[in-house]
C-alpha cells in the first residue's frame, strides 16, 4: 500500500507543476506551495534547480524511496551511454510503470498497489514486485478474475493519456508487450523532465 493515498497531490503543489497532467490536481486553482510559507518566492540556486529536478522525477513514479531511486541512477550511470536516458529507461521499466502505461491503474500509486497485491503476471507468472524490471519483448496481463476491477475500468476508460509506442497492448485482453526500451522523448511525460539534471545533482 503506498504511503501516499491521502497526500500524493502536495508533490504538486510543492514543486509547481501538474505532475501526472490530471485534472483533479489542486496545482490548476493553486500554484503556490502548501504551507504558511507557501507563497513565498525566491529565485532558485543550482543546487535548487537540480533537487527540483531530481524531486520531479522521482515523484513522478510514485515518489519511489531515495535509496531506490539512488540505486537505480547508480545502474543507469554503470550502463553505457547517456546516463540520463539510461535513468529515464530503467524507470520505465519498472513493472508499475508499465502497469500504469499500459492504463491497467488510474495513478501510478494504484498501480503499484495492484502489483503489490499479485494481480499481475509476467510472461505467465504471478510478479508482486513493484521495482521488477521488464525486459524487451515480456508481456504483461492482468489476471482475469481483477480485470472488472472498478480501479481497472476507470483506467480504461480515461481519455487523460494514451497508451506509448514502444508498449503493444490488447485492450480486450488486458494483455501487453514491452516492445522496447524508449528514448526520453518517447516517454510521454505531462511536464518537462530534466534527467541531465539528475545526473548534475548526483555528480557533485
Amino acid at each position: 500500500m503506498t504511503k501516499r493515498v491521502q497526500s500524493k497531490y502536495k508533490i504538486n503543489r510543492r514543486l509547481g507543476v501538474n505532475l501526472w497532467g490530471r485534472a483533479k490536481s489542486p496545482i490548476n486553482r493553486r500554484e503556490y506551495g502548501p504551507g504558511q510559507h507557501g507563497q513565498r518566492r525566491r529565485k532558485p540556486s543550482e543546487y535548487s534547480t537540480q533537487l527540483m529536478a531530481k524531486q520531479k522525477l522521482k515523484g513522478y513514479y510514485g515518489n519511489i524511496t531515495e535509496r531506490q531511486f539512488r540505486r537505480i541512477y547508480a545502474e543507469a550511470a554503470r550502463r553505457k551511454g547517456d546516463t540520463g536516458a539510461n535513468l529515464v529507461e530503467l524507470l520505465e521499466r519498472r513493472l508499475d510503470a508499465v502497469v500504469y502505461r499500459m492504463k491497467f491503474a488510474p495513478t501510478v500509486f494504484s498501480a503499484r498497489q495492484i502489483v503489490n497485491h499479485g494481480h499481475v503476471r509476467v510472461n505467465g507468472k504471478k510478479v508482486n514486485i513493484p521495482s521488477y524490471l521488464v525486459e524487451d519483448g515480456d508481456t504483461v496481463e492482468l489476471l482475469p478474475k481483477f480485470r472488472e476491477n472498478i480501479l481497472v475500468l476507470t483506467a480504461q476508460e480515461s481519455a487523460e493519456r494514451q497508451v506509448p509506442d514502444y508498449l503493444q497492448l490488447d485492450a480486450k485482453l488486458l494483455k501487453g508487450t514491452f516492445v522496447r526500451g524508449p528514448k526520453i522523448t518517447d516517454v510521454p511525460y505531462p511536464v518537462q523532465m530534466e534527467p541531465n539534471l539528475v545526473v548534475e545533482f548526483y555528480s557533485r
